[in-house]
């Protein structure tokens, strides 16, 4: 199914000829969003593939690899996973995972029935089986690195009628030690000052999945981020610049920032060399305009950003925000590395759950941003 996807977007992509054509970015928000690579985590290989299907496409736009001779930067930590079964009924009704319920992502597996005990207004127990049932206004899930001694499960409140009484469960759980990840790294090699580079990076995992059957697709989150850094890395290998434009797609930024933070720490070119890094991550929207961390400690960058966007009338508003760690710029700048992370605001409001889907994305953006991110680069050039 890969080797289908990928032909069918080479032959999109020989039609269309021009990168940042909406298209494009279509056609790569549809497909890691698939059922094939099942939200692009922790089971049925779906980050794996993922890092597979970009490593081959950095190979056909004709990047070469960061250094050395392999795309790929692995590292491994641990995680909890949900590969099996995903079941729960609360009094006597059975939910939906997902839409109904999620699970605490630090649970352990547990397969048992009960009666529930109310601990506070939100909050029913059963000591004994060592179940929690909260109750949620909205369901967000998120990665679990570590295996708590209790299962919990949270529940949208319009699932049900009455208060959690009784409970049924049937969970698996596997607690993967060393899961083996990787950063995919890519370069356009500079025509003046190939030892000067701009960094243009994404994350492509997501959650991955909760039980066999329910995935979390990260549509905005962030295939989004990785169809724009695509429609740039096609951009670039067909036009070099003076510097080197280096492309890095993180894995396991939903763990906890866990590849950016390797690749700081054993980075594949020396820190130093990097004029600028600019990190994009919730793409998908943009009828607000996009919010730039980093703004305030950078502010004659942030002033270039400005200057291209006025001049090209892209974007309705570009909002400055501070030091924040909420992506993978931040341990770049946290060791020196000028770094923005920019994302999109307005449209949906889909985060962390299932909703986040290609079909509900408007992409209505992404041609002013791939306009927007060239010519900043373009200014970072020739300051």
């Amino acid at each position: 199914m890969k080797k289908l996807y990928f032909s069918v977007f080479i032959i999109c992509l020989q039609l269309t000829g021009v990168a940042q054509d909406s298209a494009f970015s279509r056609q790569w928000v549809d497909t890691l969003t698939s059922p094939y690579f099942f939200g692009r985590g922790y089971t049925q290989q779906g980050m794996q593939k993922a890092a597979a299907y970009i490593r081959d496409a950095f190979k056909q736009y004709g990047l070469v690899p960061l250094t050395g001779s392999s795309y790929i930067q692995e590292f491994s930590f641990d995680v909890n996973t949900f590969p099996g079964d995903m079941e729960v009924t609360i009094n006597n009704k059975k939910l939906m995972p997902g839409i109904d319920y999620i699970v605490f992502p630090e649970s352990t597996g547990s397969h048992t029935q009960g009666k529930l005990q109310q601990a506070d207004s939100v909050t029913f127990v059963n000591q004994e089986e060592k179940v929690i049932v909260t109750l949620k206004d909205k369901l967000t899930w998120s990665v679990g690195r570590e295996e708590a001694p209790y299962t919990g499960i949270e529940v949208n409140k319009k699932a049900l009628t009455s208060n959690p009484a009784s409970f049924k469960i049937a969970i698996d759980n596997k607690f993967v030690k060393d899961f083996k990840a990787a950063n995919i790294a890519a370069m356009v090699r500079g025509t003046a000052q190939p030892d000067s580079f701009i960094f243009i990076t994404a994350h492509y995992d997501h959650l991955g999945s909760m039980g066999s059957k329910t995935f979390f697709p990260g549509a905005n989150d962030n295939a989004s981020g990785i169809a724009l850094l695509m429609n740039l890395a096609h951009y670039y290998a067909m036009h070099p610049q003076k510097y080197s434009m280096g492309f890095i797609c993180f894995a396991a930024e939903e763990a906890g920032l866990v590849g950016s933070e390797y690749f700081t720490n054993h980075p594949l070119v020396p820190l130093s060399h990097i004029r600028f890094l600019i990190n994009t991550d919730l793409a998908g929207t943009g009828s607000e305009g996009i919010t730039v961390v980093n703004a305030t400690e950078f502010p004659e960058e942030f002033a270039m950003m400005n200057e291209v966007n006025d001049k090209e009338k892209l974007l309705v508003k570009i909002n400055a925000r501070g030091k924040a760690a909420n992506s993978d710029h931040y341990y770049f700048t946290e060791k020196g590395v000028p770094s923005f992370f920019f994302y999109t605001q307005g449209g949906i409001t889909a985060y962390h759950d299932v909703f986040d889907i290609a079909a509900t994305l408007p992409l209505q953006e992404q041609e002013d941003l791939f306009k927007l991110v060239r010519g900043f680069c373009n200014k970072l050039m020739n300051e």
